[in-house]
């Protein structure tokens, strides 16, 4: 196996594979989806469960991909030939390839609209909700929601300037690009998130939006619930699409994969908890339901900001910071298939990043909201932006987790993979290693597929 490339980039220190993956790992999930999956399947028994489905299914895959990458130091394609794999094994290289792809086709329009909500916030566009009646502010938020996602030229114009940015930032390069962005703009993160929560913290419900986010009461949660916490928490890490393979690659030689997971499973899920504190206080100061769904970041956060002292402020940085984790999230998924042009293809940094872009434009111009041009046109009873979502989340992750934790589990060489875990016999993890193998081999993969049949109707909770 190739365990060194002069030509090829690495991150500079442990702290930079920690930023970057974390930025990898951190996106939408987090602040969008989270919360509002939280909110519809009972709230702190799905946070237990969905914590638990982290320590046995995303960590265990996570350690998988960083071995992957970093042992063979090639792209997700191009990992699995160097481990001198059957032909058959590089489907799962391919499958993160394509994966990534089809979630940038509609996450870039979902990162589109955050743009835009930053713009309409900096502008003040929400300022005259705070002297409408709640029910008057409420009809005005959703219409501008409305607007900003079905228009018939602006989603468009978000979108494409949101891939620009993506764009600029990776064809700077790994150290230069990558690395750069997400050591400035996590932290940036975490203090913004921090500062909305210390506001939320003030208000009249906190005590009972913090009891609904952190108290289990398990008589709310059913077996759906458990199969979609164990779905969130895949989705989230940015397991089986080629990220964490493709990052691993850049990781140094003395970085401790064990504990690289555990840090970046733990800050994400931390990241996701202030979200939730950051919402769920005011969702029941002002007497919302914290299961109204995906619309819950977009139609009621500037309805809420617009009624408290300093709302538009903290406004602004609320949508600021869900634009940094939407950046820091598609540049680790726009550069699986980077990679992949560069070194299967032979293509420069420029040309690479410049055909992912267009494809990604081009294709994803289809999802940018069901209702706008291409909103009539329908395939299997979906639109092209719930066609993509659920292709990729339903059927190519879970098939491309699973079969990452049997080849990792069974196919490996047992006695490489140790060498790489320990990091070339400098780490004293023998213990950490086996007990890893054990869970790679029997429960990660049974959870994967309970969560694949469910995904695809043949078995029902």
């Amino acid at each position: 196996m190739n365990n060194s490339n002069n030509k090829r980039e690495t991150f500079s220190s442990g702290l930079a594979v920690f930023f970057a993956t974390l930025g990898s790992a951190v996106g939408l999930g987090n602040i969008w989806k989270f919360p509002y999956m939280v909110g519809e399947n009972g709230g702190g028994a799905f946070v237990l469960i969905y914590f638990i489905c982290i320590l046995l299914v995303g960590m265990p895959i996570m350690i998988s991909e960083f071995y992957i990458g970093r042992s063979t130091r090639k792209n997700a394609v191009g990992a699995f030939e160097a481990l001198k794999a059957k032909p058959f094994w590089k489907t799962i290289g391919y499958m993160g390839v394509l994966s990534s792809l089809f979630i940038m086709f509609f996450y870039s329009s979902v990162a589109g609209w955050v743009y835009s909500y930053v713009f309409k916030a900096l502008k003040g566009d929400f300022l005259p909700l705070a002297s409408m009646s709640m029910e008057d502010a409420a009809l005005n938020a959703s219409s501008q929601y409305d607007a900003a996602v079905s228009g018939s030229i602006s989603p468009f114009v978000w979108q494409f300037i949101a891939v620009t940015v993506v764009s600029i930032i990776l064809i700077a390069g790994v150290k230069n690009g990558i690395e750069k962005i997400t050591k400035t703009l996590l932290p940036l993160l975490f203090a913004l998130v921090i500062i909305c929560c210390i506001r939320a913290l003030t208000l009249e419900g906190a005590k009972q939006g913090l009891s609904f986010l952190f108290l289990p009461d398990f008589s709310k949660l059913s077996a759906s619930a458990v199969l979609s916490a164990l779905g969130l928490a895949f989705f989230k890490l940015s397991l089986g699409m080629g990220t964490m393979t493709t990052y691993g690659s850049y990781f140094t030689n003395d970085n401790n994969l064990f504990a690289t997971s555990a840090r970046v499973a733990l800050s994400d899920t931390l990241v996701s908890l202030l979200a939730g504190i950051a919402i769920f206080p005011v969702v029941f100061t002002f007497g919302m339901e914290p299961g109204m769904g995906p619309g819950l970041l977009f139609k009621t956060i500037p309805l809420v900001f617009s009624k408290i002292p300093l709302g538009n402020v903290l406004l602004v940085a609320f949508f600021i910071l869900t634009s940094i984790a939407a950046t820091t999230a598609m540049l680790s998924l726009v550069e699986v298939p980077v990679a992949f042009f560069i070194e299967e293809k032979q293509m420069s940094r420029n040309k690479a990043v410049l055909l992912s872009s267009g494809l990604i434009l081009i294709i994803g111009l289809l999802t940018v909201h069901p209702k706008s041009v291409f909103g009539n046109v329908v395939i299997a009873g979906k639109g092209f932006f719930d066609l993509f979502d659920y292709l990729s989340s339903n059927i190519m992750l879970p098939i491309g987790g699973l079969l990452i934790t049997i080849f990792v589990g069974y196919v490996a060489n047992k006695d490489q993979l140790s060498y790489e875990l320990s990091n070339h016999k400098t780490l004293n993890n023998d213990g950490m290693i086996k007990f890893y193998i054990s869970i790679l081999k029997y429960i990660t993969p049974a959870l994967l597929v309970i969560v694949f049949l469910n995904s695809i109707g043949i078995i029902n909770f």
